[in-house]
């Protein structure tokens, strides 16, 4: 049996107000709007553009010295997340339930990247959710809107 795949949205959607890429879960606004449309197959390759950019916006800021330990803080926690997702999402995850209680990221199994260490870790959410913003948009102006009029992404 294949597992569905359930939406990204995250409950914050920005295309209703015109934003090309959901400020939420980092869909294009065709994406949300299509998506009980689309196939497992469509939503499937949507969810690992989603994981990949993810997971390397948030390796440019933590590192994962321990994903056991990772793991069990975040079952500990009750924090919901996609098991089957690469782990550094569910470091966003975590990140996004509740940067601002973190004391001690070795209890997590996480270090800051060398560039991340002078930066709280609610600043650090933010700039993670902002880069993959980022690079959403970067992929809908190069790969999906050439040759449309370009809504810019800021």
């Amino acid at each position: 049996m294949i597992k569905p795949i359930r939406t990204p949205c995250v409950g914050i959607c920005s295309t209703g107000i015109g934003d090309a890429v959901c400020r939420g879960c980092k869909r294009f606004a065709h994406e949300v709007i299509d998506w009980n449309a689309y196939t497992h197959s469509q939503r499937a390759t949507i969810a690992r553009r989603l994981e990949g950019f993810l997971t390397q916006v948030v390796q440019t800021r933590l590192e994962i010295v321990d994903e056991t330990r990772l793991l069990a803080q975040i079952e500990h926690q009750q924090i919901r997340f996609d098991r089957s997702r690469n782990p550094y999402c569910w470091v966003f995850d975590l990140l996004r339930a509740g940067a601002s209680q973190i004391a001690d990221l070795d209890a997590y199994g996480l270090r800051l990247q060398p560039a991340s260490r002078n930066i709280g870790l609610v600043r650090i959410k933010e700039m993670i959710d902002a880069d993959y913003y980022t690079l959403s948009c970067a992929h809908y102006d190069r790969y999906i809107a050439p040759g449309e009029i370009r809504q810019v992404c800021l």
